[in-house]
């Protein structure tokens, strides 16, 4: 794990990627390439032509603040249940003792449809369930093409293309909403500690103009991710560092707390199909003919266990357990 300089941060424009322009034949070599630079030397970029409608994101927003303006007793009824991530909660709770993190957050389940537990979706607002089922559906079909592109630009095609992109049609995705109270010390608590996902892409909104998101930069200094309005932000997972070979990033990033404001979020945790090896792609090994420094687990379920059996301290340099 990569100790950061906490005390370096900085502002940068970030990549912004074109989903329009990779579908047009005619501009898509030279927005691969982009895409290609964005995801080896960010894992990070904001995604612009996304193609989700403005109507359904305004309404799942509205319906996420509206969540957490109600009272504490009725977004209990959607509590976590013990040895339990989903639901209203904190994530990763290991130890009474244990500081946690400077938010208030619901992690459900939404694709597959079976995968749902009803009882923990909210019924309160009034609209949040049919908000959120169309929400995820709408991230689903992005993180396929997102992962199609992915792809493309690390030079794989044909029908391991196909199954790659098919498989995150296929899997699954989880939402996490946190909400980021105005803090009145910044300095001394943290929005959500420094980690990288474990998942294959996650797919970020913000419910405002407030920034929270940092991304840890190859020089070791903390990159602030601006909310631009009309984009999502895509973050690479674990599973597509380990599927490029290393290639490609999943960066380290953290969310910091503003004194005076507070920052609602939603992000979506898209993986593949659970009966796919997770491990480098044989394309890629064999058009480079480098080794494989990961080894290949037999499933994304498989992979998704041995991270969730972790600690939260030891959930950072997971990925170095996979290392040959």
């Amino acid at each position: 794990m990569v100790v950061a300089d906490h005390h370096r941060e900085s502002l940068q424009d970030l990549p912004r990627i074109d989903l329009g322009k990779l579908m047009d034949l005619a501009s898509r070599s030279t927005e691969l390439r982009n895409l290609d630079s964005a995801c080896r030397e960010w894992g990070l970029f904001l995604l612009v032509n996304h193609g989700v409608s403005d109507e359904g994101m305004r309404m799942t927003k509205e319906n996420v603040r509206g969540f957490f303006e109600l009272p504490h007793h009725e977004k209990q009824k959607s509590a976590q249940r013990p040895g339990s991530l989903e639901g209203y909660g904190q994530a990763f709770v290991t130890y009474h003792e244990q500081k946690l993190d400077w938010n208030d957050m619901i992690f459900l389940k939404c694709h597959p449809p079976h995968a749902r537990n009803l009882d923990l979706w909210p019924r309160n607002p009034p609209e949040f369930r049919m908000a959120l089922e169309k929400y995820g559906e709408d991230m689903r079909k992005l993180a396929e093409a997102v992962a199609k592109y992915i792809g493309m630009a690390l030079g794989i095609h044909e029908e391991e293309l196909d199954l790659l992109a098919k498989s995150f049609g296929e899997g699954s995705c989880q939402v996490r909403m946190t909400y980021y109270p105005a803090c009145p010390e910044p300095e001394r608590a943290v929005g959500m500690t420094p980690h990288a996902d474990a998942t294959g892409i996650t797919l970020l909104t913000e419910c405002g103009n407030v920034a929270g998101l940092q991304v840890l930069r190859k020089d070791n200094c903390w990159v602030t991710v601006p909310p631009v309005p009309g984009t999502i932000v895509v973050n690479l997972g674990q599973i597509m560092e380990v599927y490029s070979n290393g290639t490609y990033r999943a960066p380290d990033h953290r969310v910091v707390v503003n004194k005076e404001k507070e920052r609602v979020s939603i992000a979506t945790f898209c993986n593949p199909s659970p009966s796919l090896p997770v491990g480098p792609s044989p394309q890629l090994l064999a058009a480079t003919g480098l080794p494989p420094i990961f080894q290949t687990l037999s499933s994304s379920e498989e992979f998704m266990q041995r991270f969730y059996s972790r600690k939260l301290l030891d959930a950072v340099p997971f990925i170095d357990s996979l290392k040959l």
